[in-house]
């Protein structure tokens, strides 16, 4: 096994832990959760430390980490049945650290974090408060404007449950976080929605399909919403769907086109190499031009880049 090394950093012009010993009022974190967010733990060290990560994992560098020291808040919600992805539930936590003047540090998804050796690198709850998929997991590091705060979020999913953990340090005496539960867009509720939405209003969006920017991968695992595609599609051989990818708007509109049907074509790849024949599902491609949410925020970014599975049958 590769061994796990840590660099420490100065991160702020004024360390952390440096005459905070004083209550300071602050401002409340409102975090942007979906609904069904569940708080399952809570915990408060007034004089602790936490290594925050501020950078990629690398085998040369190891770990970058700022040592900081403080009141130190350990919070893990659990998000049971949403058939939601890491990106849609970190997307609105970023915007509302950024409004709240937070500059955000560094942000990072599995692979491009440094995968295992990321995770095993940083600080994660025990079970079952937490827990983190190697190839699911999305993190970010933040700094309020005036340096006296710095919190990390990591979030990752365990088939339709997704795990949150929030770990801040800061000053003692500051408001505790809250948790809005306002969803910003439809979630299904359960894989089994997906057919009912697809028969009752003729398309629906595949939400656990998670893109990266740029990128038209699936990864290895299952995909509960295809699988229940497969399961439609095998049960009513007359039925044909085309999936239809979409893209945010980062990009010419002929890059992105491209880049959605090889989305599409992903998902069609995926429910046919399960026994589906290649004449009950196409794939295509739409770009930008169709988008569900504005462009102008990570979260509507995020939402934009989606496949929807659409029923052309006709009897």
């Amino acid at each position: 096994m590769t061994s796990i090394t840590r660099r420490r950093a100065k991160l702020f012009g004024v360390i952390l832990g440096a005459g905070l010993c004083a209550a300071v009022p602050g401002l409340a974190l409102d975090l942007a959760l979906p609904i069904g967010a569940r708080e399952t733990v809570s915990r408060v060290t007034q004089a602790g430390s936490y290594d925050l990560p501020i950078g990629v994992w690398t085998e040369e560098t190891g770990l970058p980490v700022a040592s900081l020291e403080g009141e130190v808040r350990r919070k893990a919600w659990r998000i049971s049945g949403a058939g939601i992805t890491t990106g849609q539930v970190v997307g609105p936590v970023r915007d509302e650290l950024v409004a709240d003047q937070f500059g955000i540090i560094f942000e990072c998804n599995a692979r491009s974090c440094g995968g295992f050796d990321f995770r095993f690198g940083t600080e994660v709850l025990r079970a079952p408060n937490m827990y983190v998929d190697l190839s699911d997991y999305r993190f970010l590091s933040a700094k309020s404007a005036d340096a006296t705060q710095a919190l990390s979020l990591l979030v990752s999913r365990d088939g339709d449950t997704v795990f949150v953990q929030l770990i801040e340090v800061g000053p003692p005496g500051r408001p505790a976080v809250s948790v809005s539960n306002a969803a910003s867009y439809a979630i299904l509720e359960q894989v089994g929605d997906v057919v009912a939405e697809l028969e009752r209003v003729g398309h629906v969006v595949l939400a656990d399909l998670d893109f990266a920017s740029g990128s038209a991968s699936l990864g290895d695992g299952a995909v509960p919403s295809l699988d229940a595609v497969v399961a439609y599609l095998t049960a009513n051989p007359s039925r044909q769907i085309t999936f239809v990818g979409h893209t945010d708007a980062t990009g010419s509109l002929a890059a992105n086109i491209a880049l959605s049907r090889r989305r599409a074509e992903a998902a069609q790849s995926y429910v046919t190499a399960r026994g589906v024949p290649a004449a009950q599902v196409s794939a295509d491609g739409v770009g930008f031009l169709s988008p569900r949410a504005p462009n102008l925020t990570a979260a509507g970014r995020e939402a934009n880049r989606r496949v929807e599975a659409v029923l052309i049958s006709v009897e």
